[in-house]
């Protein structure tokens, strides 16, 4: 048998103080980037808490607020406020996040299951030429959207913000691939004792892929509540608008109103944290795309 020969005290520090080199090479530059994300959403927070005058201090570069005060987030929580109906706003993009949420969920879920498990002609044919037409840019669709929209006579409706994206084929990948990782055996036996597609589906799949649902459906809301463009296209009328979409109309007709949209804009961020805070301990079990199915 050979003989490992041991490496030397000499270079085995030198690998060590490599390493350790590389680690604060590392931890300076996640330093520097978190800095960088980081700085503009505190200048929102506490922008919200300044008066107009301070906001535009300094070519609006002032970070603390010298005098503290919640009259922009009163003003625009307050139920008379007709020019930014914030609590309304609020409302639908709550309602159309939820709903869209829930119907994606069970659209992606049904159409992963059948391209994962079910077998029929052409269906690896049918999932690769969707995911080819999903690398186009999303702007690319704002106008055959539209016209769509327009002709089943949804435009200016919560149902124009909701049924746009319930065919994401990323999400549908993710599920896919989750499901893959599920033994067909599992299922088999399924059927020996009776149970049909529908029954597996929502009996044994689902609860199976309930880590990779939770992470797609946190995808779903989070796009949809964040989305500034296409409801801005699609909504005429000021009380159906979503939360983002009412940020152009903080602007002002003589200048941006910074206090008022970064108030609404933090107003915004706050169900985003919530949501992510429940649902963290998901992301490292739903993107591992492995059921956790032993066989």
């Amino acid at each position: 048998m050979q003989k490992v020969q041991a490496i030397p005290m000499q270079n085995a520090r030198k690998i060590d103080v490599m390493d350790r080199a590389f680690q604060i090479g590392v931890f300076i530059v996640l330093v520097f980037l978190a800095f960088i994300f980081l700085v503009p959403l505190l200048w929102i927070f506490f922008s919200a808490f300044k008066v107009d005058m301070e906001v535009n201090q300094a070519g609006g570069f002032l970070l603390f607020p010298q005098t503290w005060t919640l009259d922009n987030i009163a003003a625009l929580l307050h139920p008379d406020n007709t020019q930014f109906p914030v609590v309304r706003w609020y409302i639908n993009s709550f309602v159309v996040a939820v709903s869209h949420t829930i119907l994606a969920i069970l659209v992606f879920a049904m159409s992963a299951f059948a391209y994962a498990k079910l077998k029929f002609k052409g269906k690896n044919l049918i999932f690769f030429s969707m995911l080819f037409m999903s690398s186009f840019p999303p702007v690319a669709n704002i106008i055959p959207q539209y016209w769509v929209m327009l002709n089943l006579g949804w435009l200016n409706s919560p149902l124009a913000l909701i049924a746009p994206g319930l065919a994401g084929v990323f999400n549908i990948f993710l599920i896919r691939q989750f499901m893959y990782g599920i033994p067909n055996e599992l299922l088999d036996s399924a059927k020996i004792d009776g149970a049909g597609e529908g029954r597996i589906f929502f009996q044994i799949m689902m609860p199976l892929c309930k880590p990779i649902l939770t992470v797609v459906g946190l995808f779903s809301f989070t796009g949809v509540w964040n989305d500034f463009l296409w409801p801005s296209i699609a909504i005429n009328d000021i009380d159906r608008l979503t939360l983002t979409a009412g940020l152009q109309l903080a602007r002002g007709p003589f200048g941006a109103q910074i206090a008022n949209m970064s108030s609404i804009a933090l107003i915004a961020i706050v169900p985003m944290v919530f949501l992510f805070i429940c649902t963290q301990r998901y992301f490292v079990k739903g993107v591992s795309l492995s059921s956790g199915v032993k066989g």
